[in-house]
């Protein structure tokens, strides 16, 4: 019997990237995007490898749709071209097994070009290399003043037995910590009034894997291995630690198609986060603020693309409220293109006053919000059932911080506490805690 397989002809997976077809289109527009935003992708890179992945396809699908034709052909051949005909299907079998795995090889250097193209910034987005091009646009609260000289939260947590960087230091390494006494009480109170204000504006709460696939990780837009990547990672079974639960909460939906009803969907999930920060030093660097593992509380909503706007918006004002109803002052910054990171189109920080950040205080992150459009619903295949034309869409994800524990505990400590020492609890956490003020 004639060893000839029926072949399906292979289909591209460009979607899951970035549009290849909108790149095609708009690849001056895509290369300028790609310059303002600092990334390191290459755009006429990307387009000759679409040209070399197209062309090494249509040679598979060639030689499948030729082998196909030898297996209908065959029963009905004499014998004499049969033997002819089973000649060239052997030699065709080595040819496709041999054009998989050029495929392959193109396919992968492709993908891996691709992966490399930032999302398309919104226009109202600033110029700007790093930090230093952010716009603040809003102002919240005014920066205490102390009729003594406050202490910053490291000094304060050792006076208050709070937190163990010695403990951290030699069990885990640097900037790993113990939290005591009633910091782990404050942390538990962070999280359970953010996940119930997140339940409040009609969040769904879950906790999440602090485990992910690295390719769920690469589609929601990080660098899961290599020299840029800020994760940690397993040296085998291809897993990796969450820096967000924003990537398991995006995978929880991926290849799945939703109904128009469903949308928006909102979810809220606690989970600790694992961040190398390497390259990180400095005074702002110190303490609670830039650590390797800290609890975090993320809101995440899948939206309608016509909708998506005023989802950013809206995740914005759940943090404000958040922040605001804790006492902070605070700042908001419209990020500028080379500080918005790979997914989003557009992204908010909330910078929270410090007293003892730098050498008189200073503004430092406590939450982003983002709208990454559909860049991460692309690569991880998440759509909605459109109700007027019944075709699948992509659907726009959100991301926003409910709380990162850390770092707001560092400035509930330095801007709540007392000339005697101690430090007051908010009002609104309180309830949560069983007592106002973290005393000797």
């Amino acid at each position: 019997m004639l060893d000839v397989q029926q072949h399906n002809l292979v289909q591209p997976r460009e979607k899951i990237m970035l549009d290849i077809r909108f790149i095609l289109e708009n690849v001056e527009l895509v290369k300028r995007n790609t310059q303002e935003r600092y990334a390191n992708a290459d755009i006429d890179k990307v387009v000759r490898m679409y040209e070399r992945l197209k062309a090494a396809r249509m040679q598979l699908n060639n030689l499948q749709r030729r082998s196909n034709e030898i297996a209908a052909q065959f029963r009905n051949a004499s014998a004499e071209q049969q033997a002819s005909l089973r000649q060239e299907a052997t030699e065709i079998k080595q040819q496709i097994s041999g054009a998989k795995e050029h495929v392959a090889a193109v396919e992968t250097a492709y993908m891996s070009e691709m992966l490399k193209v930032p999302n398309i910034a919104a226009d109202e987005v600033p110029q700007g290399k790093d930090e230093a091009g952010n716009i603040p646009i809003k102002f919240f609260g005014s920066p205490p003043v102390f009729g003594f000289k406050p202490l910053d939260h490291l000094e304060l947590g050792k006076k208050l037995n709070l937190v163990d960087f010695e403990a951290g230091t030699k069990v885990a390494g640097p900037k790993f910590f113990f939290l005591k006494n009633a910091a782990v009480i404050l942390e538990l109170a962070l999280v359970r009034y953010a996940l119930d204000h997140a339940i409040k504006h009609g969040f769904t709460v879950m906790t999440t894997p602090e485990l992910a696939r690295d390719d769920i990780i690469a589609a929601s837009g990080f660098v899961p291995r290599g020299p840029e990547s800020q994760i940690y990672s397993l040296s085998e079974g291809g897993l990796s630690l969450i820096g967000t639960s924003e990537i398991t909460i995006g995978g929880y939906l991926a290849n799945t198609v939703l109904q128009e009803d469903e949308l928006p969907l909102k979810l809220s999930a606690v989970s600790h986060c694992f961040r190398t920060e390497a390259g990180s030093a400095g005074r702002e660097s110190r303490g609670l603020y830039r650590v390797h593992q800290f609890t975090k509380v993320e809101m995440y909503q899948f939206a309608l693309p016509s909708k998506s706007r005023d989802a950013h918006e809206e995740l914005l004002a759940i943090e404000e409220e958040f922040y605001q109803a804790l006492g902070l002052p605070y700042r908001v910054l419209l990020m500028c293109k080379g500080d918005l990171g790979t997914p989003a189109h557009k992204k908010y920080d909330i910078e929270a006053w410090m007293p003892g950040l730098g050498e008189v205080g200073g503004y430092g992150e406590v939450t982003s919000a983002s709208n990454c459009t559909d860049f991460q619903a692309r690569r991880l295949n998440v759509r909605y059932k459109d109700k007027a034309t019944n075709k699948a869409e992509f659907v726009h994800t959100l991301n926003g911080t409910a709380v990162a524990v850390t770092r707001t505990m560092l400035a509930i400590m330095e801007n709540y506490q007392q000339a005697d020492g101690s430090i007051l609890i908010p009002e609104v956490l309180q309830p949560y805690v069983g007592y106002s003020k973290i005393g000797k």
